[in-house]
């Protein structure tokens, strides 16, 4: 993780001097630039967020009451961390590129990160325990153990498949595709939610994340 943003800081850096104003910086839906910005947008903005994002994914599980779980799931936390690192590191580079004039496929680059960032997350879902940071975390999730664990291994085939889908725009190169994606992901996020509620109200032990230890489960 350290390496992929250390690439990010030394590419703007080696970038600065040689690309001219203005950057692109936002495509619309159908993979036309429709915004361009400064070198300081540009080049250092994700750079920026990505380093944002490294700390606080290193340290914000110190601070969550569920905490003790954190080492149940450590391998996937990890992976997760490395998943939006380098998702990072793949949309700086797309801008770099584009930044030096080259023609780069909106529609193979965008598809293929958010593609392969949610596999990782459909795969590593059903292995995540209760805490209040990563995963679905709804009132009725972060209450009852029982409602967490259903809830994650439904949603690791869902986000699974969300995934493929994503990667379909490869292929399926229209606007309406990625609104239909979109809305699908507003009916699954839905979908989610009512079920977390559902499964918590047929649990009569809800357990709740701060007292989900190995045992309770």
């Amino acid at each position: 993780m350290l390496g992929v943003l250390a690439a990010m800081v030394v590419a703007s850096a080696v970038s600065w001097p040689l690309v001219d104003e203005p950057i692109p910086v936002h495509w619309d839906a159908s993979g036309e630039v429709d915004r361009y910005g400064s070198k300081a947008e540009g080049l250092l903005l994700l750079p920026g967020i990505t380093a944002a994002l490294y700390l606080l994914l290193t340290f914000i599980p110190r601070v969550d009451p569920a905490r003790a779980n954190y080492g149940l799931f450590a391998g996937s936390y990890r992976l997760i961390r490395v998943a939006f690192v380098a998702f990072m590191g793949l949309i700086h580079a797309f801008v770099l590129a584009t930044a030096y004039g080259a023609e780069v496929d909106t529609f193979l680059v965008v598809p293929l990160g958010v593609g392969a960032l949610f596999l990782v997350l459909g795969n590593v879902m059903g292995k995540m325990r209760p805490n209040f940071f990563a995963g679905i975390r709804t009132p009725w999730t972060l209450s009852s153990v029982k409602s967490w664990n259903a809830t994650h291994r439904i949603g690791g085939w869902i986000f699974t498949a969300w995934g493929l889908a994503f990667l379909g725009m490869i292929v399926v190169r229209e606007e309406w595709y990625l609104v239909a994606l979109l809305a699908g992901g507003g009916l699954m996020t839905a979908g989610l939610i009512a079920y977390s509620w559902w499964v918590w109200r047929g649990d009569t032990e809800r357990i709740p994340a701060t007292m989900s230890q190995p045992e309770a489960e």
